[in-house]
């Protein structure tokens, strides 16, 4: 069974060599995960979260569990994009399995540096786009919250990193998602990854304080994936590029749902905490899965969710 997928963009395609990628944040420059499996053996990897400068992140404590999944306020905590690109970069296996940088700023502007500076490496195969942080100079809001500024930045980036398939990963926390969804389509994106995480908190009872030093995280997890696939089912319905679905992920059967819901491919992220191997696993899993569940092609299942 043919097991590949392309994402067919307005601009660029993205061939996989199978449906599984791995999330950003929850698995490192994927250097970190080369003892558990094999990185060439992945659909492709998106690695954490990159900025113009590094960035130590926010202060401690800031990760907690949750039931049936956890929160985070690690506050994007990177080594910025020159050392990604001069230390990290060349010892991925880019020839192989995609690499997708996922890219963050607090401006406009500066999402167009990223995107420019990652333009001129070849061993980079896609950009994501994180419009869930805050814009500064809006007075706080993120980015993903308002249409006209999710397609500033959609469209900047697509003029400055005009060699690459240009991904734009939406958050939940939006009346509807699917606003966004067009938004990004319309502003060049060629394909849409969903959904970030969901925004929650934790509090110590016993000392009556928040859990996290941050009071409020991203929840992340089993927990929210019946959020994350009425997300793809929704975007799925509303545009014409391909989605790829991420949210509580945890193993191959979660992977068919999701792209029977109408998903292109998926990315694994809190599992691979709990399991570093979840994704690896997932890929030697899915031709035995597809075959006990009389799946003879992953195009003829996608979006073939019978309503009714």
């Amino acid at each position: 069974m043919d097991l590949s997928v392309t994402l067919s963009g307005q601009t660029h395609n993205l061939t996989l060599k199978n449906p599984i990628l791995t999330a950003s944040g929850t698995f490192g420059y994927g250097l970190e995960f080369e003892t558990y499996g094999d990185l060439a053996g992945l659909g492709g990897m998106v690695v954490k979260g990159l900025s113009l400068e590094a960035r130590e992140g926010n202060p401690t404590p800031r990760i907690v569990e949750t039931t049936a999944g956890m929160l985070n306020a690690v506050g994007l905590q990177n080594d910025g994009v020159e050392v990604f690109c001069a230390q990290k970069l060349p010892l991925l296996p880019s020839q192989e399995t995609p690499v997708i940088a996922n890219i963050y700023a607090s401006s406009v502007e500066d999402f167009g540096k990223l995107a420019a500076r990652l333009n001129e490496e070849e061993s980079v195969a896609a950009l994501e786009v994180n419009v869930s942080c805050p814009n500064v100079r809006e007075g706080g809001i993120a980015f993903g919250q308002d249409p006209a500024m999710l397609a500033q930045v959609t469209s900047i980036v697509r003029s400055a990193a005009p060699d690459k398939h240009i991904m734009v990963k939406l958050s939940p926390n939006v009346t509807d998602i699917t606003v966004m969804a067009r938004a990004a389509e319309d502003a060049g994106a060629d394909s849409i990854s969903c959904i970030n995480t969901l925004l929650g908190m934790a509090v110590d009872l016993k000392n009556r304080r928040p859990a996290l030093a941050n009071v409020v995280g991203g929840l992340s997890g089993p927990a929210i994936k019946p959020v994350a696939l009425r997300c793809v089912w929704q975007v799925a319905r509303a545009v014409k590029i391909p989605v790829v679905g991420v949210g509580g992920i945890c193993c191959v059967e979660d992977a068919l749902e999701f792209i029977l819901a109408g998903a292109h491919a998926v990315q694994v992220g809190t599992a691979s905490f709990m399991r570093p191997d979840c994704a690896f696993d997932m890929v030697r899993e899915l031709p035995a899965a597809c075959e006990r569940l009389c799946i003879t092609s992953l195009d003829e299942l996608r979006g073939s969710l019978q309503l009714g």
